[in-house]
């Protein structure tokens, strides 16, 4: 898709830039490409959040960004299937992305999956494959590649056609801890940083 190669690239810029008055007001169609964007993009994590604060603040809706939200914030799965089948019309007839096509529904199913298996302990494989659209075996080999791709602890029970999440879940208060264990270091910087330019005078 090389119409998308810049923003990809730039793909948080673009979704900050989304906050900007001027978008907002005067042209919020262009929510549509920069959603877009951020699906087919590998930095997606980078950008998801930002860009759904924007789409929920904004009126605009069209079947792409109405995608995101019912994943993102519904975690409405038929719905969100119902929308990935308007976006390939959309897409299609749609001249700055009709190149994207094939990214857009590649990344879409993966998100869909992976969000999917996030939330469920055991899943039928014959129940995925309806929500990506795609028969059963197809979706079995599609769902060994989300695996490694997204590192999720996980199995395939071919026997029985399920997929078996792993129950390894970390502790809530291991990751507080993990997540505050270096502002310590942090804050100590930055007074250090505050404090030479009161010294200096700046």
């Amino acid at each position: 898709c090389k119409e998308f190669s810049l923003c990809r690239h730039y793909m948080p810029e673009a979704v900050v830039s989304t906050q900007s008055t001027g978008i907002q007001t005067m042209c919020p169609h262009v929510l549509r490409y920069i959603t877009t964007a951020v699906v087919i993009s590998k930095r997606r994590r980078d950008g998801i959040k930002e860009l759904i604060k924007v789409l929920q603040q904004e009126s605009y809706k069209d079947p792409i960004t109405e995608f995101v939200e019912s994943l993102y914030v519904n975690f409405d799965f038929d719905e969100a299937q119902s929308k990935l089948k308007e976006c390939t019309t959309v897409i299609e007839n749609d001249f700055f992305i009709v190149g994207c096509l094939d990214d857009f529904t590649e990344n879409a199913r993966l998100i869909i999956s992976e969000i999917f298996c996030r939330i469920h302990q055991r899943i039928e494989i014959d129940m995925l494959a309806d929500k990506l659209n795609m028969a059963p075996a197809e979706a079995e080999k599609w769902v060994v590649n989300m695996i490694r791709q997204a590192h999720l602890d996980a199995k395939i029970d071919s026997k029985n056609g399920y997929v078996v999440m792993g129950g390894t879940s970390v502790p809530i208060y291991q990751k507080l801890i993990d997540k505050t264990k270096d502002l310590h270091l942090k804050a100590n910087s930055c007074c250090q940083k505050v404090d030479k330019k009161l010294a200096l005078g700046i």
